[in-house]
């Protein structure tokens, strides 16, 4: 998951949760459930409500739902869309050479200076 102090994350289920509250907290993201309501029309809800809607992106297969939350000014994504560029992040995220560790030109630059310095 991608939440974090700037981005956050919600999922919507259809339903009633197993408690008696519609949200649930956890680090990662906020659970709600729709209740008496489906969950298109709890997102639907949750998006006319936000005064930053242009900030918000709705993941969702549903065409429907796509359109409504782009008409509303969110932005509206596909699964398949949303997943392959978290992977692609992630990849790029596992090149960046992480913290201790030397990327391939910084290595070859200190050889290079350790070179010239003894083996004069």
């Amino acid at each position: 998951m991608t939440g974090n102090a700037n981005n956050s994350i919600s999922i919507v289920f259809d339903g009633f949760p197993g408690r008696n509250n519609e949200r649930e907290e956890n680090p990662e993201a906020t659970i709600i459930y729709s209740c008496d309501i489906s969950a298109d029309e709890k997102i639907k809800r949750l998006v006319e409500k936000s005064t930053q809607r242009k900030s918000l992106v709705v993941v969702s297969d549903d065409k429907e739902i796509k359109l409504l939350v782009k008409a509303l000014g969110a932005k509206a994504t596909g699964i398949e869309d949303f997943s392959g560029r978290q992977k692609r992040a992630k990849t790029e995220k596992e090149k960046e050479p992480q913290r201790g560790e030397l990327s391939f030109s910084q290595m070859h630059k200190i050889n290079q200076e350790l070179s010239e310095l003894w083996l004069k």
